[in-house]
């Protein structure tokens, strides 16, 4: 049976041609400007957006989702890291009903198949697109990120890893032929013949756990997976950041609404925060599909105990740049410093570990020691944080209390090197804003640098040498997992000997980076995100692996 093409495939069909493309050459493309300049975006698409962000605060959310109302009465749970005061109230979710009408609107969207499904999740990514800056206030003003890293990492990029996992899963749905006919010769009789149909069958229900410090870029690769691969979506999100999934979710209902389809197949599972609402879900037997990003505890949890279902999770690491020696001292200080100072540190991808020889390292400025090392990077990070207005352009706010008492501990500890300070923020007078702490320790204090720092911390690890700095983080990465790694060497054994390392236990390694490409920014189409080869994740964003556990292949054969 041939599937007829739904119009909004055809609409999108070479969108999703040319993402197919993208991800075997693995070179640069994007389908998703990443600046909000008005020249790509227009003119008043800034202020519409940041004033239909504003339409929400105060309000009950405008959710078109009976499923929600059940749960009693409705729930803000956020509080902006910028001070703007929120209140957006969501309908709280009720679990029995959310799985069943998830469960009713499988059918017809499984016997859709796959071109229709993928066309009909690119026309939800081209209304998120549409409004972008919608979103983005929401993410800005959730998270406690900049506006600019919010409109990249929670728009366009957030869209690119979307439509990426939309190309793996249709690649991976569509290598087999839909039919097939079967003949097999039988000695002087006639052949046996038989027609041979091949069914993509979804999982069930899906559940993506949001969190709060990236709630899009984060749980968009599992959303647009598990959907387009047959399979209703429930979103859970961070009670932080809910705005950000809301939003996204009252625009692909939206948009299955007007293409034929059930719009509970995405729903909103709102709670307060002692409702546990991720934990009845992910035990319910109907759920056969999670995506979680947050704590380790967390993650482990439920790999081991949602045994019905996919597990999908990113975790916490180690995070390390190994330091031997470097052809631009200047430009290493610069690109480490601004990887430290990025929204804070309060990304799963910042660099917590610099392993630095404590007799130092050659230089294009000549022999440096481990304290130079430490105080240039220091020195990088003054400079970028140095003026409030600037600042904040780059650290954001502080997404909540813990991150603060991290930093507190972590001011304890070690030799300081550039305390954390207090930054006024000049728009958000309510805001609260901290620069990095770096702080010096010796190869011994395992028991501080062999856990996560999450936040704005960081360490100078003073070792015995570059061999040792390998055999450190072999160990503190074979142990705790790590999503991101980094060298500086102008020895092409030492790149070797790291690069071997880090296959060894299972990290993304970036060499030598001192412009504008940073070890904590990786780019849909090119890089993956996390390998799923160490304890910081299962899974990577994006591969083969990562949609082909959404769905199985159920076949059917007749006799010509």
């Amino acid at each position: 049976m041939t599937e007829t093409p739904h119009p909004l495939y055809v609409r999108h069909a070479d969108t999703l041609a040319r993402a197919l493309t993208a991800i075997t050459e693995r070179a640069y493309w994007s389908a998703y400007p990443e600046s909000p300049s008005p020249r790509i975006y227009g003119e008043h698409a800034a202020a519409q957006g940041e004033a239909a962000f504003r339409a929400y605060l105060g309000k009950d959310f405008p959710l078109d989702q009976a499923t929600a109302t059940a749960g009693g009465d409705p729930v803000a749970t956020e509080r902006s890291p910028f001070g703007l005061e929120l209140g957006v109230r969501y309908p709280r979710a009720d679990p029995d009903q959310l799985i069943e009408a998830a469960r009713a609107a499988l059918p017809d969207w499984r016997d859709a198949g796959p071109r229709t499904r993928a066309g009909v999740c690119l026309e939800i990514l081209a209304r998120l697109h549409a409004n972008a800056f919608e979103l983005a206030n929401a993410v800005q003003f959730t998270t406690g990120q900049a506006f600019v890293m919010a409109f990249q990492a929670g728009t366009a990029h957030a869209f690119d890893r979307a439509l990426e996992a939309v190309a793996y899963a249709y690649a991976e749905m569509t290598r087999h032929p839909g039919t097939a006919g079967w003949e097999k010769p039988a000695g002087r009789g006639e052949p046996l013949r038989m027609t041979k149909t091949f069914h993509v069958v979804p999982r069930g229900v899906a559940l993506v756990i949001g969190c709060q410090t990236f709630p899009t870029w984060n749980s968009y690769p599992g959303l647009f997976a598990s959907l387009v691969t047959g399979n209703p979506v429930l979103i859970k999100p961070h009670p932080g950041a809910a705005l950000p999934l809301a939003i996204t979710v009252r625009y692909a209902r939206q948009v299955l609404a007007e293409a034929g389809f059930d719009p509970n197949l995405v729903q909103l599972a709102a709670e307060a925060p002692d409702d546990r609402l991720a934990t009845v879900l992910a035990g319910r037997p109907e759920v056969r599909i999670i995506d979680f990003t947050g704590s380790t505890e967390y993650g482990d949890w439920l790999e081991a105990n949602a045994r019905q279902a996919s597990v999908y999770t990113e975790k916490a690491g180690v995070n390390t740049i190994i330091v031997d020696s470097t052809a631009d001292f200047a430009g290493m200080c610069r690109n480490i410093a601004f990887s430290l100072s990025l929204y804070s540190g309060q990304m799963c991808t910042t660099p917590q570990n610099i392993l630095v020889p404590a007799d130092g390292i050659d230089t294009d400025q000549g022999h440096r020691g481990v304290d130079e090392v430490a105080a240039g990077i220091a020195a990088a990070i003054g400079k970028l944080t140095g003026d409030p207005a600037r600042a904040v352009e780059i650290i954001g706010a502080i997404v909540d209390d813990r991150v603060l008492a991290r930093l507190a501990e972590a001011a304890k500890l070690g030799e300081p090197v550039l305390e954390s300070h207090e930054v006024a923020h000049p728009a958000y007078p309510d805001a609260v804003v901290r620069t990095p702490l770096l702080a010096k320790l010796d190869a011994a204090a395992d028991d501080v640098y062999g856990r996560e720092w999450f936040g704005p911390i960081s360490f100078v690890v003073a070792t015995e040498s570059t061999a040792q700095s390998i055999e450190l983080f072999r160990r503190t990465v074979g142990a705790c997992g790590a999503l991101t790694a980094g060298v500086y060497a102008t020895d092409e054994q030492v790149l070797a000997d790291v690069e071997a390392a880090a296959l060894d236990v299972g990290v993304h390694l970036s060499a030598n980076l001192t412009g504008g490409v940073f070890v904590n920014q990786s780019a849909a189409f090119s890089d993956f995100h996390a390998s799923g080869a160490n304890a910081a994740a299962n899974s990577a964003l994006t591969d083969g692996a990562y949609v082909a556990g959404r769905f199985r292949i159920v076949q059917s054969r007749r006799h010509v």
